[in-house]
């Protein structure tokens, strides 16, 4: 598994939303993070969320950016309008629900499939929504294990 890109963000812009305007805050991209097992990432939303919270951090398949940019004919924005953490490249993230695995030395369980939310169509193109539901892509959330940083590219 490569990591390609790493992206943080201190607000939700869906959670809380439903039936409104989504918020503004975006993802910010980072050259590195420090991962805090059993407490997320430094600097993200979703970091000391209550104990065994599921989406310590979550992962995306670059692949499934490049193959949507490709069927949608759209190339911008780019993927940090899924909101995921860390895209990464070579990797099978659907096969490491229930798993653990390892990034750069740092050790991660893999927890659930992160399902697209509806808000996918409004975020990249319509038609997202639909394509990451049937391929199963949405992401992968996982619980941190084992502190340490990591970096993209």
């Amino acid at each position: 598994m490569i990591v390609s890109k790493i992206y943080l963000c201190p607000e939700h812009i869906y959670v809380g939303h439903f039936g409104g305007a989504a918020g503004a805050t975006p993802m910010t991209e980072v050259s590195e993070v420090q991962l805090v097992a059993g407490r997320g990432l430094v600097g993200d939303r979703y970091f000391d969320r209550q104990a065994g919270h599921k989406g310590q951090v979550t992962f995306f398949a670059e692949e499934t950016w490049t193959r949507l940019c490709q069927e949608l004919g759209v190339f911008f924005p780019g993927p940090s309008v899924f909101r995921r953490n860390v895209l990464v490249r070579e990797a099978d993230l659907f096969s490491l629900i229930n798993q653990e695995f390892e990034v750069q030395g740092v050790r991660f369980r893999g927890v659930e499939h992160c399902k697209p939310c509806v808000w996918m169509d409004q975020a990249f193109a319509p038609g997202t929504l639909a394509k990451l539901s049937a391929w199963s892509a949405g992401g992968l959330r996982a619980s941190i294990l084992s502190d340490g940083w990591l970096k993209a590219g």
